[in-house]
């Protein structure tokens, strides 16, 4: 057999932008983006310099959950559109070079699913999920004491039907989970990546991959016990060895969303005949300095190894805090726990840091996701009280702020109605937006956008080489890459002063001007050709 070719290695180093359908492009005037939207768009795409797009969830939904509430896998939402639509924008973006990747919830359904309303019914498809009687004198407690996957969320994870049973939600109530030990829901499930991938689809991301599997008994929640009754289970293994069978057949790739402390017990997601590549959330979530950083890095990069699967960077999406106002905080590292209204913020830091943060994001061995927005230096939108949707809000009290302000729909055109979004969108947004526009932006050599697309058409220069670190002062990170004419430096400066740089032969990209000594100022990267 000879070595895989660039072409079936590509997801090793890509960049892949993720879409939330519902506010990228509206292109009917209704104010939810759809996929006409991102269709017209995909030109703006390309020019961006990305290798593929992944879509967050376009399917049949009631929105209970942005999405993540799934009726039907192979119908598309008529908000954002059609099934045929979506096969001409999978087709139209492999045009392009771009390829396409879908997002698979496999651990619950929407309650409006047909399998879960004929459970309701009392129908057999009970199995399918996970229904048992509850404790106390007259079954009026829930079967056990599992904490919900919404952060703060005081809310049960069990909901009593009127026929005194109960049913399991790790999420919202109109989130059932699947019962995995059920072959249907196996089948089904490699049934439904066969229909994607046949529909030309590049790859697939997990969402909540580590959550399947459960312990059959249900037993209460212990913290510390091994194995833990719902996350992490030994059972996920054979699963996705199952999927690993189906997406090799097509050349699909996968890639799982999988927080887990252990970094050994992550990296057997990764092995050979399992997953491809799982999101980094250490980096995703680490705070702007330089110790903490390294230390990310490093240890991404080890836990890696072992297995040969590449690292995956990210520095925000849909869920969490965007950059530019996470790095303009005294707290700039990032917990759902964490998150309150009105923190104070400081735009123009963050941004500066935000703008470091893209070139050293994008030096690293790799692959990296870019949420949409982020090339354009959006900050997290304060949504008002009586506009946000997200459940995650309201399951925390109304404490939370919830997801919805990484969320507002995009600006487009500076000059245009709600910034050449389309329709008045469904999250409101911000006094100010069109600032952010991206064809002001596309004309100002300085802007974010700017930015990104230079570092985009220099970044395959980098190659998948490793990384070497390089002596530098405390608070700096320096380290080299070989590159394809020579090798290839990225310096980025956290301390509080500026840096000299180290011998190089020429600038190639900064986030920001050198000082007037030719010194690299404070929360400001730099790649050069050594």
């Amino acid at each position: 057999m000879g070595q895989p070719t660039h072409a079936q290695n590509w997801w090793r180093s890509a960049v892949i932008y993720q879409v939330y359908v519902r506010s990228f492009a509206d292109g009917d005037g209704d104010g939810t983006g759809d996929l006409a939207g991102v269709r017209a768009k995909l030109p703006y795409l390309a020019e961006l310099g990305v290798d593929a797009l992944w879509f967050n969830p376009w399917y049949l939904s009631p929105m209970k959950d942005g999405g993540y509430d799934v009726a039907d896998y192979r119908v598309i939402d008529p908000a954002f559109g059609t099934l045929a639509e979506a096969e001409k924008l999978i087709a139209e973006a492999k045009e392009l070079g771009i390829r396409t990747l879908v997002d698979i919830v496999p651990n619950h359904v929407s309650d409006q699913h047909p399998w879960f309303r004929a459970a309701l019914a009392g129908g057999p498809e009970r199995e399918l999920f996970h229904f048992r009687p509850g404790r106390g004198e007259h079954g009026e407690l829930p079967p056990n004491d599992w904490p919900s996957q919404f952060a703060g969320s005081p809310e049960p994870v069990w909901t009593r039907l009127l026929d005194g049973t109960w049913y399991l939600h790790l999420f919202t109530p109109e989130q059932p989970d699947l019962n995995w030990a059920h072959p249907a829901v196996r089948q089904e499930h490699e049934e439904i990546l066969r229909f994607w991938f046949e529909r030309g689809v590049a790859g697939v991301r997990i969402d909540s991959a580590a959550l399947l599997a459960k312990d059959p008994d249900l037993p209460d929640f212990v913290e510390g016990r091994d194995p833990h009754p719902y996350v992490d289970r030994d059972e996920l293994h054979d699963i996705y060895r199952s999927w690993r069978t189906v997406a090799d057949a097509y050349d699909g790739i996968f890639v799982g969303e999988v927080w887990l402390p252990d970094t050994e017990r992550f990296a057997r997601y990764l092995r050979p005949d399992e997953l491809h590549t799982a999101f980094n959330f250490s980096f995703l979530s680490c705070p702007w300095d330089a110790g903490r950083l390294r230390t990310s890095i490093d240890e991404t990069l080890a836990e890696h190894a072992p297995v040969g699967a590449p690292a995956t960077w990210v520095l925000c999406n849909h869920d969490v805090t965007r950059t530019v106002t996470r790095y303009g905080r005294a707290d700039t590292g990032f917990d759902f726990a964490t998150k309150a209204f009105g923190t104070p913020t400081d735009l123009a830091l963050g941004t500066r840091r935000a703008r470091a943060g893209a070139l050293l994001s994008l030096a690293l061995p790799g692959a990296v996701y870019l949420y949409q927005g982020e090339e354009l230096g959006l900050p997290e939108a304060e949504i008002p009280r009586d506009r946000i949707q997200d459940p995650m809000h309201f399951r925390s009290g109304g404490t939370d702020p919830g997801r919805d302000g990484c969320r507002v729909p995009l600006p487009w055109t500076a000059d245009a109605p709600y910034a050449g979004f389309g329709g008045e969108p469904w999250l409101p947004q911000p006094s100010g937006w069109s600032a952010y526009a991206a064809d002001l932006q596309a004309a100002d050599p300085g802007s974010m956008l700017s930015l990104y697309r230079a570092a985009l058409t220099i970044r395959p220069e980098f190659g998948d080489g490793p990384l070497t670190w390089l002596p530098a002062p405390e608070g700096v990170l320096a380290f080299a890459r070989p590159g394809q004419e020579g090798r290839l430096l990225c310096v980025v400066n956290l301390a509080d002063a500026p840096a000299d740089l180290p011998a190089h032969s020429r600038l190639l990209l900064g986030s920001g001007p050198l000082d007037p000594q030719g010194r690299l100022p404070m929360d400001t990267a730099v790649w050069l050709r050594g």
